[in-house]
């Protein structure tokens, strides 16, 4: 038997169910496909198309210089520093004052962050309510965790907003968590403060916890007074984990930093999975946080203009082959979740075969939630000229509408 051929007794004998229940994320496998094919332009992954700032970079390279303690262990919950920055930040954006020790846990990035996180509160069997569509990633955690997805549909029909009314149905005695992510992605929704408080609501008079997630929020372009963080409710902060990435909004997607602030019973929980899993979030990458936190993040001003001129030019693009897709256009985020028009077996199959026949790389809608079926996911946060030569093909496939 070579190296290559398949083992199923191999697998069977040495994989778990809990691995082998498990699967590769839409958009990863579109990604990685899309690195095998020469000149493929692609819409997949929502990696920007930015440097990291040079500001960050520069005081990462004077802390290599200078710290002679830089390539050490960092204590689990992260550099002092690092939190004390973090808690400053957290009471510009909210309003709300944090302990830097009791509340502030740095992460690997937000997707590490929710995986400590679930791990700590979920036990098998329990229920996470989940927007659909929503982070793909989201639903493979929960799964890990032995708890079950359970999905919110979002209202297409009403511009991917929330159907508050529905929530209450969802929720059950097995309720855990739910997880909102605001601006959305993939569909790029601002949902409603009224929205929002009504599940503040629910979560009090049910106790579950509100795991928010947060990389887009500096992206909301005409719509900023419509953006709420529900962590700013103090009522609420018990009920709360509040996770932020430094991946978009700082242009850090390979770093993997992020953080949380939670209540003080959940840190001492995270603590030990996070060190379980990490040991800790690398010394190298706090201080491109450190750094990160300690200048005027400039470059923001200059991200969001140039996400808004992308998000124009891919809506153009888009309603040049109406009669392909139909969109919404989105609010913030960086991403546009268009409805497949022309006939297709299935939204992986509509990516798999549009990258064999036009190198144009899509995420598949199925991978967002089952609501996510029949749609794909187009990310704008590349170049101009990808956009630009992602949509020629297109239309040299489809044709024009």
């Amino acid at each position: 038997m070579s190296a290559n051929t398949p083992d199923h007794t191999f697998a069977n004998h040495f994989v778990s169910d809990r691995a082998s229940g498990l699967w590769l994320s839409g958009i990863k496998e579109m990604a990685m496909l899309s690195a095998r094919v020469d000149g493929a332009a692609s819409l997949a992954w929502g990696v920007p198309s930015f440097a990291t700032p040079e500001y960050i970079s520069n005081g990462v390279i004077a802390q290599l210089k200078s710290d002679n303690d830089i390539g050490k262990y960092a204590l689990p919950d992260g550099l002092d520093v690092l939190k004390q920055l973090v808690a400053r930040k957290h009471k510009v954006d909210t309003g709300i004052s944090v302990d830097a020790d009791k509340h502030v846990m740095i992460s690997a990035g937000n997707m590490q962050g929710m995986h400590s996180l679930l791990h700590v509160i979920t036990n098998p069997g329990d229920e996470i309510i989940l927007t659909d569509p929503c982070f793909a990633s989201h639903i493979q955690q929960i799964n890990m965790c032995g708890g079950k997805p359970v999905y919110w549909p979002l209202d297409e029909g009403n511009s991917w907003s929330l159907d508050i009314d529905a929530l209450s149905g969802l929720i059950s005695e097995n309720t855990k968590a739910i997880i909102i992510n605001s601006p959305s992605n993939p569909t790029g929704k601002i949902f409603s403060k009224e929205n929002l408080l009504r599940i503040g609501e629910m979560a009090k008079t049910h106790d579950f916890m509100i795991l928010i997630d947060d990389p887009y929020s500096h992206f909301t372009y005409e719509h900023k007074d419509k953006l709420f963080n529900l962590a700013s409710v103090v009522d609420l902060f018990e009920n709360i984990a509040y996770l932020y990435s430094f991946s978009k909004a700082y242009a850090m997607s390979g770093w993997r930093l992020g953080y949380i602030i939670l209540p003080a019973r959940l840190k001492k929980q995270v603590i030990k999975v996070h060190d379980l899993n990490m040991v800790c979030t690398p010394r190298v990458s706090q201080s491109a946080g450190i750094a990160a936190l300690s200048g005027d993040a400039h470059h923001l001003a200059e991200y969001e203009a140039a996400f808004r001129n992308r998000r124009e030019l891919i809506c153009q693009r888009l309603d040049a082959v109406s009669h392909v897709f139909e969109y919404i256009k989105p609010e913030g985020a960086y991403y546009v979740f268009p409805r497949i028009l022309v006939p297709h077996d299935n939204a992986r199959h509509f990516c798999l075969e549009l990258l064999n026949k036009t190198k144009v790389t899509l995420a598949p809608g199925s991978a967002f939630g089952p609501s996510g079926e029949a749609h794909v996911r187009m990310a704008y946060c590349v170049s101009e000229d990808t956009i630009n030569l992602a949509f020629d093909r297109l239309e040299a496939y489809f044709g024009r509408g």
